[in-house]
């Protein structure tokens, strides 16, 4: 059922100023599902414990996405915008707590519920352009929704620091709540309530992850979205000692690695808002994996060089970008009476197989060093493109 056009221009430009408001609370949930990974040091300094509790805090955070089993299909029940608003609150709530009462429990449930609230929220708002940007101009705004990502990593998270810096490690919550709270006046300024749900959506939380499972492209891209994540991540884990061990990289350089893939993310995420759309978002995810597949299986071949490396891990993190950022916008038309079950599901197996590839980064990069994380990496993504190919076979719109 592909979404109707915009009804008048006033219309579009209402929607214009909603994706813009979507896109700044995107920012602020993304600033506080990362804060954590480079603040490390600083928040076990401020909290008196060990670094391994505040790592022990971001591994609780892994399982997050399962919440998206129950909570996609609410969204398709209750409406989108309830869902945005709970999610946001999560956040305001939990960041507020830690603000106020800063201890490790708290701060741990603080970083949970923001967990959640992104879990919740980001399903929301990608079933909701779902239903309200026709298929045509889906790649473009999508794209525009993953901008925050890279945003989080350039530039929220070094303003998170100066404020850090300044007033100690008790203004990243503290922060993150106040803006929290902006974001959640603004969704309810510019949304309009949600109305009585349709009939599509189902009365039991199981009939929409039925309705997935009876699709083979639904399930194509879910194992897609699955095996692409665990090459990922696998390479992911493991990149920071390889730089370390193979070119001899501080703590300030390998901040700078990570620069230079918040620059391929955002890279990634342009090419999107300008190409996938003119390309066709099916021809332009698969082209998509096939170069990320043909990036890392090149990786070993310029890694003989520091800065053979950082293009290799650009060309890698900017493909696989692209790459997912297309099949986001895929999985918005798959299945359009179950639009957010369908991406809480996308989020739930790309989880999953972050789960599994930061298990097998590790014996594989010391089983067989760059070369064979490359080799690996290449495997996991041509088995995911042909999942991906297989399910959308004769799927049409």
């Amino acid at each position: 059922m592909p979404a109707a056009p915009l009804p008048s221009p006033h219309a579009g430009f209402r929607l214009a100023w909603r994706i813009a408001g979507a896109m700044l609370c995107r920012l602020v949930l993304n600033m506080a599902r990362r804060f954590v990974y480079p603040f490390a040091p600083v928040i076990s300094r401020g909290l008196d414990v060990p670094l391994t509790a505040v790592t022990a805090m971001v591994a609780t955070c892994q399982a997050a996405p399962l919440v998206g089993l129950v909570s996609g299909p609410l969204a398709d029940r209750w409406g989108y915008r309830r869902m945005m608003i709970g999610g946001l609150a999560l956040l305001a709530l939990g960041m507020g707590a830690a603000a106020v009462w800063p201890t490790y429990a708290i701060l741990t449930l603080a970083v949970v519920l923001a967990s959640f609230g992104k879990t919740i929220y980001d399903p929301a708002i990608q079933a909701y352009v779902g239903a309200r940007v026709p298929f045509e101009r889906r790649g473009l705004v999508i794209g525009l929704l993953e901008f925050p990502w890279a945003g989080s990593t350039l530039i929220g998270l070094p303003l998170l620091g100066l404020l850090m810096d300044a007033g100690g490690w008790r203004m990243a919550p503290l922060s993150l709540s106040a803006a929290a709270l902006v974001c959640l006046l603004l969704m309810v300024r510019l949304f309009a309530p949600d109305g009585p749900p349709p009939a599509s959506a189902g009365r039991l939380l199981g009939t929409a992850w039925r309705a997935l499972a009876a699709r083979p492209e639904a399930l194509g891209t879910l194992a897609f979205v699955f095996f692409f994540s665990v090459s990922n991540d696998a390479l992911f884990i493991i990149y920071g000692a390889w730089l370390e061990g193979s070119f001899g990289l501080g703590l300030a350089a390998l901040g700078m690695s990570t620069a230079v893939i918040g620059g391929a993310e955002l890279l990634g995420e342009g090419l999107t808002v300008v190409a996938a759309d003119r390309l066709g978002i099916k021809r332009s995810a698969l082209l998509g994996a096939v170069l990320t597949m043909s990036a890392y299986l090149l990786l070993p071949m310029v890694s003989h060089s520091l800065a053979g490396a950082l293009v290799g891990l650009f060309a890698i993190f900017a493909a696989f970008e692209f790459t997912i950022v297309n099949c986001l916008s895929l999985a918005t038309e798959i299945v359009p009476g179950h639009r957010a079950t369908m991406m809480s599901g996308f989020f739930v197996a790309a989880g999953l197989g972050r789960v599994c590839g930061a298990l097998l980064g590790v014996p594989v990069w010391q089983a067989g060093g760059i070369r064979a994380m490359g080799l690996a990496a290449a495997a996991f993504t041509l088995v995911a493109l042909l999942f991906l190919n297989r399910g959308l076979a004769r799927w049409v719109r």
